[in-house]
């Protein structure tokens, strides 16, 4: 009798995957009774694991090791039965004989075991006449029974939905899935490595906020009952870190998860992670090459090289970045000279000769336009890493403005693969201008958000006061830093459990 996961076991059969389940149960229940509860197992020692094993197997040799895995193929053969074990190091062949093992125990891995069931196993190790690294049973024993079929290997288990809802299940029926999220925690050490390096200190700061603030995006919104408020959880970690700045913390980093109540897509979830960065005494261009000079060290230490392959396109992540001004990037690709604009009207008028639509009457401004032509005829060109730099004060609340150009900030953000990957400022430090911003930045919100409380955040403006010192800020997203690296198409291939719809039950 041979057993592995190529027999249709899970299939699309609803009675089949229940008759199986209900098998398994009864396996249990027969265990149990004989007191041999699997579930009372309360250790194991582990002394290899199975890649070491084979690593090491001239080492090895003959002598004594103990495994513990799920049980993923079997091949019963009368008095001695081969089977593979799955473990954090991959699959390994076991040889389970009735002389070496003892009859009773033999007898129980035939009748007993399905596939999926976590064992441990002790025995030495040989190799097979095929020359496979196996090991040959002295000992084994059921430490864990697997109640439900697992999906046939032959097709995988290829519903994106499912695999999704069910990582676990993922992890096991595809184990190369594993290896996206050991390089994403690779990718976040090499992060802390690299800022820890220049500098930067770690620090946590609050993730519930009492208040909503006036950014675009929109929070989620629980309640504190001991405190008989509401709360917020928060949509970025800037305004609390620029605060330690103040403190006295030249340079300071957070790994920080956000909560972002918007749609969802492939370069969006409601939930993902960020990494920000603020740094006293530097500027904008200072980040700009902090920017470079990180990923180009992320990327050898986790790839190996900063030439990478995203998507069937080769990046180049080494070496110096190309720069342009949003003016320059919206005219090379548009055609449209901010410059040559005499007016908002005349701003407006050439977005629509370009069949771009914009607000109308006085809500669209020059900067306006100019980030409306830029999103519809300059992102998709980025392709190779690209810093936009110089943004309209329009969209940059929290940014310096240009001393030479007021209209525009010194502000900038990256663009890989037509994506934005991250944004970062020469931090506004004027506690006046930034009292007016946060105004007019609520009282758009307000405007646009029915029922919205969103308020000013009197308490960093009042940090500002007592002086905050020239700072360059830098917020980039982790996930989408961890999809270019190991080259995934969609968020919720590098997020182990993404949000989903809950199953409606019927």
């Amino acid at each position: 009798m041979q057993e592995n996961l190529n027999n249709p076991v899970a299939g699309d059969d609803a009675e089949n995957i229940a008759e199986q389940a209900k098998i398994r149960r009864e396996k249990l229940q027969k265990l149990q009774q004989e007191g041999n509860d699997p579930y009372r197992k309360v250790k194991f020692e582990v002394s290899a694991l199975s890649q070491a094993v084979k690593n090491g197997f001239d080492s090895l040799e003959g002598k004594q090791v103990s495994l513990a895995g799920r049980l993923m193929s079997r091949r019963i053969m009368g008095k001695a039965s081969f089977c593979h074990i799955q473990d954090d190091g991959g699959l390994i062949q076991l040889y389970v004989k009735r002389d070496d093992v003892g009859e009773e125990d033999y007898a129980s891995f035939k009748k007993d075991y399905d596939l999926g069931d976590v064992v441990g196993v002790s025995g030495y190790v040989f190799k097979t006449q095929t020359g496979e690294v196996s090991v040959h049973c002295t000992h084994i024993e059921m430490l864990s029974k697997c109640l439900l079929p697992l999906p046939e290997k032959q097709h995988g288990l290829k519903d994106t939905d499912i695999r999704y809802r069910q990582r676990e299940l993922d992890l096991i029926v595809n184990p190369e899935v594993k290896n996206t999220f050991v390089k994403r925690s690779k990718i976040i050490s090499a992060l802390r490595a690299f800022l820890d390096g220049e500098g930067f200190l770690e620090v946590d700061t609050p993730v519930l906020n009492t208040i909503e603030i006036g950014a675009s995006a929109r929070p989620f919104k629980t309640r504190h009952n001991a405190l008989d408020i509401d709360m917020y959880l928060r949509i970025e970690t800037e305004l609390y870190l620029k605060r330690l700045i103040v403190g006295g913390f030249d340079r300071v980093y957070e790994v920080g998860r956000i909560f972002r109540n918007e749609g969802m897509d492939a370069f969006h979830n409601p939930e993902f992670t960020t990494i920000e960065c603020y740094a006293a005494y530097l500027d904008y261009f200072n980040m700009m090459d902090l920017v470079e000079k990180m990923y180009a060290a992320v990327a050898r230490s986790v790839c190996g090289t900063t030439d990478i392959t995203y998507q069937g396109t080769e990046i180049r992540l080494g070496g110096k970045w190309a720069r342009m001004t949003m003016k320059e990037a919206v005219k090379k690709y548009s055609g449209a000279d901010y410059d040559a604009w005499t007016s908002d009207e005349d701003a407006r008028n050439c977005a629509k000769q370009l069949g771009v639509t914009v607000e109308e009457g006085d809500a669209a401004t020059k900067g306006h336009v100019l980030i409306a032509l830029f999103d519809a005829f300059v992102e998709e060109k980025l392709v190779q890493p690209t810093f936009i730099y110089d943004y309209p004060v329009e969209n940059s609340p929290l940014a310096k403005r240009k001393a030479d150009d007021p209209a525009f900030t010194q502000r900038f953000e990256y663009f890989i693969c037509s994506h934005e990957f991250g944004n970062a400022f020469s931090e506004l430090n004027d506690p006046i201008d930034q009292k007016q911003r946060f105004i007019k930045q609520v009282e758009a919100k307000r405007a646009a958000e029915k029922g919205c409380n969103a308020q000013i955040d009197e308490e960093f403006v009042t940090a500002l006061e007592y002086g905050l010192p020239p700072t360059g800020g830098l917020g980039f997203g982790v996930d989408r830093l961890v999809m270019l690296l190991t080259d995934s198409a969609t968020i919720r291939d590098v997020l182990l459990f993404p949000t989903m719809k809950p199953r409606v039950n019927r």
